[in-house]
């Protein structure tokens, strides 16, 4: 993959990630490619690991540590700030919203160039927003600029106080490799992939199927992920009748997934505002999916209205509306070529607009206009 630029190389970016290498964080992975010399801080909205190196508040130096510590910082706040002194960063690229807040104290004793990326939850879930209103004000007025991965929440954010024209839209990427994939539309096969959370509504998706199987029983579905509702998602097929035809793959790999493209109709996903407000923000897997060549089945939901074009390269029906997504996928099976139009089209879209190449040199750019 080709590096955006090489002018910043000697240039120091710290990434703090509440996690070191997430599966599903393959959008947060990416940034490790950014042209600057990165040190990855990761474990914990305020991080307290620096990868290479492990934990920053040492055994042998928390002695030495609390001796120092005031009013101001925490054991572990000044266990992140002597890290960061040890090797002054250029400007730290913090990965969700609570992660810039938790580190800002740090940050602004330092003086450290701030660039926030929010990403879905972090802007939408009601504990989070209540839990950080003060913080997110306070990084809006300190961050140099945030980036944020859909319309929806650019408007979110604006609304919450963000000064607009700190925002950055910057919609994710597929790995390229989806684009090299040949589907051959063959199979009355659907995939989903994705984590099983409220957000994503997997139990929709399945009754949506329901009653495109009772038509089709040929047809099968293939889920894609794990998380909390993988069980009762399990428990939901055993009772519709559907054992044999919906299919729980796990957490797989990319080659995997890749693999079971190549042998899918479509791609389908019931995204929906959960009850405790978490939303999407643009999900990386149905812009893979379009990049191989998919038709992409999903619903009017946080920003993936911005990357399917309804009726041109996939089908969007609105939250809820589990009738509406099973009409559309036997649409997909029944109208012989739409699944391949489409899905060609999907792919032409991603290339002209949503590269990863796109993102890294939006990101890249937004890093070098805040360094020091």
């Amino acid at each position: 993959m080709p590096i955006p630029g090489t002018d910043h190389l000697e240039k120091t970016l710290a990434i703090f990630s509440p996690s070191q290498n997430a599966y599903s964080e393959t959008f947060i992975q990416a940034h490790r490619q950014l042209p600057f010399k990165v040190k990855y801080f990761y474990n914990g909205y305020l991080p307290s690991q620096l990868e290479g190196t492990g934990s920053l508040l040492k055994f042998n130096l928390v002695q030495r540590l609390q001796k120092k510590i005031g009013r101001h910082f925490s054991l572990q706040e000044w266990a992140l700030l002597n890290a960061l002194k040890k090797d002054m960063p250029d400007c730290v690229l913090a990965e969700y919203g609570p992660t810039a807040a938790e580190s800002l104290a740090v940050l602004q004793h330092l003086n450290i160039p701030l660039v926030v990326h929010f990403h879905g939850f972090d802007a939408s879930v009601h504990s989070v927003l209540e839990k950080y209103e003060a913080g997110y004000k306070k990084l809006f007025a300190y961050a140099g600029e945030v980036i944020v991965v859909s319309e929806k929440m650019r408007n979110d954010l604006v609304n919450m106080g963000c000064p607009s024209e700190k925002i950055l839209l910057s919609i994710y990427g597929p790995d390229p490799a989806y684009l090299k994939l040949m589907p051959t539309y063959s199979k009355p096969c659907f995939v989903a992939v994705g984590r099983f959370v409220p957000k994503k509504a997997p139990g929709n998706t399945i009754r949506a199927f329901a009653k495109v199987a009772a038509r089709y029983p040929e047809a099968n579905l293939v889920m894609v992920g794990a998380g909390e509702l993988l069980n009762e998602c399990k428990e939901l097929c055993k009772t519709l009748g559907l054992e044999k035809q919906v299919s729980f793959s796990g957490i797989c790999s990319i080659e995997q997934i890749q693999n079971t493209f190549e042998n899918a109709l479509a791609f389908v996903q019931h995204s929906v505002i959960a009850a405790d407000g978490d939303s999407e923000g643009t999900p990386v897997a149905i812009l893979e999916a379009q990049a191989a060549a998919l038709p992409v089945v999903a619903t009017l939901h946080g920003g993936i209205p911005e990357v399917v074009l309804n009726n041109e390269t996939g089908i969007l029906v609105e939250e809820g509306d589990i009738t509406g997504m099973a009409e559309a996928m036997i649409r997909l099976l029944s109208e012989e070529g739409l699944a391949k139009a489409m899905g060609k089209k999907g792919r032409e879209h991603i290339i002209q607009h949503f590269t990863i190449e796109k993102h890294l040199e939006l990101v890249a750019e937004s890093i070098r206009n805040n360094m020091l």
